[in-house]
């Protein structure tokens, strides 16, 4: 009779807890479908714009497909087609030339005035701001039409450099220096990463630098030493969002070249080059391998500078 006793609260507790989980199902469904109703516009969006057409952009880079017919399938043809072309090499190179000159100009420029405005003076907001704008308007199609503007032959550009003796005329139509007029574009729209750098300067604990200062560093010793190291996260990231970005431009080289991506393909960036590919000359499959090797070689050039944080990006766990 004892054992009957003491197990029938133990049942009924069970059988409680039971009817409680039944009764909770509803509501927690409920709040489910909610979530992916609030979810669906998005999963839609994703689905039919992103992934679908990536991978019909896959397909297609197999293919022989023009727009107007139906695809034909012709294996790697494409992909040896491009490797084989004089235009697709130089469009590798100017791309490359483009990133490794213009992302390392524009982050340096960004981490010198984010010092300059991480200490407190007057006006601070007002400068912040002044050298944020750029970077919210620099990838217009209209500042792009300005930018040819400035750096056309007789344009204040080419006035300026002739005023001290320097004879070269409007970059635009130089096809030797025409790639540096996109560069000091990109380099102009360094707020961006500007702004990062400063929240990362503002992380810097004072007492690193205080005791610095006790030692006997001076400025250049403190900046290597404790601002570096201390905000190499921040710096690995707007390297890592900078190079990617580069990779991809597009509209200022369409714009400032007339859309010839010239003269003499001096800036027949890589995305240019697909783009005349694709829709000029309606060779959608060889576009798509295109696209594809792009994003390999983005995938590539990510893979490696995450592989090397390891050795000069310092986390706060490992100090610890």
């Amino acid at each position: 009779m004892t054992l009957v006793k003491d197990s029938l609260p133990a049942s009924r507790k069970t059988r409680s807890a039971a009817s409680a989980t039944t009764g909770r199902r509803p509501g927690r469904r409920r709040e489910n479908l909610a979530g992916y109703l609030f979810m669906s516009p998005w999963i839609a969006g994703f689905l039919l714009l992103t992934a679908g057409p990536m991978v019909a952009s896959l397909y297609f880079a197999f293919t022989d497909y023009n727009l107007f017919n139906a695809p034909k399938w012709v294996g790697l043809d494409n992909f040896t087609k491009m490797f084989h072309d004089p235009r697709w090499q130089k469009s590798v190179e100017v791309t490359a030339k483009y990133v490794i000159i213009g992302t390392p100009l524009k982050l340096l420029l960004a981490l010198g005035v984010a010092l300059l405005l991480s200490q407190s003076r007057r006006g601070q907001a007002f400068y912040r701001a002044a050298f944020y704008a750029p970077s919210l308007i620099g990838a217009s199609v209209s500042v792009g039409f300005v930018w040819r503007s400035l750096f056309s032959d007789g344009a204040i550009v080419d006035r300026t450099q002739s005023f001290f003796g320097w004879h070269v005329g409007g970059w635009v139509g130089n096809a030797d220096w025409v790639l540096y007029c996109l560069v000091a574009l990109t380099v102009w729209q360094f707020g961006a990463p500007m702004v990062i750098f400063l929240a990362g300067l503002k992380q810097v604990p004072r007492e690193l630098y205080e005791a610095a200062e006790m030692d006997g560093a001076g400025p250049l010793r403190k900046f290597w030493s404790i601002t570096l190291p201390m905000i190499s996260p921040v710096l690995f990231f707007n390297v890592l969002l900078e190079t990617i970005h580069s990779f991809q431009i597009f509209g200022s080289a369409y714009v400032v070249s007339n859309t010839y991506c010239g003269p003499a393909d001096a800036t027949l960036v890589y995305t240019c080059y697909l783009y005349q590919q694709g829709f000029k000359n309606a060779q959608m499959g060889l576009a798509s391998a295109m696209a594809w090797m792009l994003l390999l070689a983005v995938a590539l050039v990510t893979a490696v500078l995450f592989w090397s944080q390891k050795k000069w990006v310092h986390y706060e766990e490992d100090a610890r």
